[in-house]
């Protein structure tokens, strides 16, 4: 009790200073974004980025626009390269001694994202602590600190290489927190790094068993395999039946939609959930207000943001804008500047504004996850949308999904193609497919005209598949658990045919 009270105390008086720095972000938006680029040039002015960039000369956003090129993963590379192999000064002042290896969803080679140490300290590190904080101050009366939080990550083995550490983004983080932490989480640090997933799983699931959780912190489709793992281990009927002061789960990764309604089924109870938007390369936003469906975007973990309109987006010379200047509902893709060394960097991640007083965000979608196959601009939003009101009107539930187009041939319209694993089966799938087109119609007035007489798009073909067909195919490809995420739309049907394929065997 005494350890319980002490970290109580200490996150009290963390969420008394934090919250009022919060606020401060929130009425001077502009000038702490301003703050954050150029106290960034002037840090990293003398690395060799720097130098070749001409960071010293920059004095406005326009110099910095004029003279600092967008690049992504494969453009930044061979400077990333050169800081594994243990060169110094190369686009952060000093040596970069961590690496987050991601392969992300649509590139099976890995990628290898700077963690600085201002970057582990300043974005991911405080953003865990402020998640707590707003959590706290919205809800005084929680019993958050009294139980313990239920972690679920990736494969997350830390790997040597040159002189730097690589693994997953978990496992760089749960190596680095502070013991007040760790001691108020579960699974232990040893079964949390375990890289092997099926192993680590039953690990997990005997020891969290044990303990009295109170919040969980997860992507929502890996932690519903746990948690029904979980249910067929112990024989309860529900989770709050095995933690009956579980009161939140701090969820991101994927959009909560399709799984809300299962949530509610598994857990047994009404809880809080509390959204988050972070990976790899920074931490961006947190849900700052209860049952919202928008996060606040952080202005102050040492990222500079700007924003390119998606009508400009394959454009050469892309038109760029910062905070000033975006719209509400508008599609941006993401370009961010970190304190971890990346600038001006393509994160590939899109978002909308739903709010400017203050800034904030819903994620959208993937600049190479949507559908425009035929002018449609389809977006994973508007899909997982749709999705969600077939389930409400046909009482079913979903797992996991993926989709992508058919083209035109022989004279015949094309069409979207998907293949969704249920939980619970429509009870009449042609009613779920219905609905779920007259939702896209709704929304998208450019999927709308596509579907006009069946002209350009045909009705949605939509597969059912067998049980386990997602997660056997991520365990084939060595992407089970943390941050993998199943491949949603797709432009090309590289991830839909062998699925379809599967699922015939």
């Amino acid at each position: 009790m005494a350890t319980k009270a002490l970290f109580n105390s200490v996150v009290n008086w963390y969420i008394r200073q934090r919250i009022d720095q919060i606020q401060n972000f929130k009425e001077h938006p502009l000038e702490t974004q301003k703050g954050v680029l150029f106290s960034q040039l002037f840090f990293a002015e003398d690395t060799e980025y720097g130098k070749k960039y001409g960071f010293k000369d920059i004095s406005t956003y326009q110099d910095f626009k004029n003279q600092v090129p967008i690049v992504t993963y494969e453009d930044f590379e061979p400077w990333i390269e050169k800081a594994r192999q243990g060169q110094k000064d190369i686009f952060w002042p000093g040596y970069i001694k961590r690496f987050a290896k991601s392969s992300g969803t649509t590139n099976a080679k890995s990628k290898f994202i700077p963690i600085s140490n201002e970057s582990l300290e300043n974005c991911h590190l405080k953003a865990g602590k402020d998640m707590v904080a707003i959590y706290a101050n919205n809800h005084p009366e929680n019993e958050l600190f009294l139980h313990k939080n239920l972690r679920l990550g990736g494969s997350a083995e830390l790997y040597q290489d040159f002189n730097t550490k690589f693994g997953d983004l978990s496992a760089i983080i749960i190596e680095n927190l502070p013991f007040w932490v760790e001691i108020t989480t579960t699974p232990s640090k040893k079964i949390s790094l375990m890289s092997e997933w099926e192993s680590k799983l039953k690990a997990i699931v005997n020891e969290v068993t044990k303990e009295q959780v109170g919040s969980f912190t997860g992507v929502p489709s890996w932690m519903m395999v746990l948690l029904l793992r979980i249910l067929k281990e112990t024989g309860h009927q529900n989770i709050s039946e095995l933690w009956p002061h579980l009161e939140v789960f701090f969820h991101g990764g994927i959009s909560f939609k399709p799984y809300r309604e299962e949530y509610k089924k598994l857990i047994g109870k009404d809880i809080r959930y509390y959204e988050i938007y972070n990976a790899s390369e920074g931490f961006f936003a947190i849900q700052d207000v209860y049952k919202s469906e928008e996060m606040l975007l952080m202005l102050d973990y040492g990222i500079f943001y700007e924003f390119i309109p998606m009508e400009e987006f394959h454009k050469d010379n892309p038109k760029t804008i910062h905070l000033e200047d975006v719209e509400l509902n508008k599609n941006y893709a993401l370009l961010i500047t970190t304190n971890g060394g990346l600038w001006r960097y393509l994160i590939g991640d899109t978002i909308k504004f739903t709010c400017l007083d203050p800034f904030r965000i819903k994620v959208s979608g993937r600049t190479k996850h949507h559908i425009n196959a035929f002018g449609e601009e389809l977006m994973i939003d508007n899909v997982e949308t749709a999705l969600t009101k077939s389930c409400e009107a046909t009482q079913s539930t979903i797992l996991d999904f993926t989709g992508a187009p058919i083209y035109m041939k022989d004279g015949k319209s094309g069409a979207h193609e998907y293949i969704i694993e249920f939980i619970e089966r429509p009870k009449d799938l042609h009613k779920f497919i219905a609905v779920f087109d007259a939702e896209l119609k709704n929304m998208n007035s450019d999927y709308e005209a596509k579907r006009y007489n069946n002209m350009t798009l045909s009705e949605p073909i939509i597969h059912i598949a067998k049980p386990k067909l997602f997660y056997d195919w991520m365990a084939e490809r060595g992407k089970l658990g943390g941050q993998n995420k199943v491949p949603r739309l797709s432009n090309n049907r590289e991830f839909l045919e062998p699925l379809l394929k599967k699922n015939l065997e």
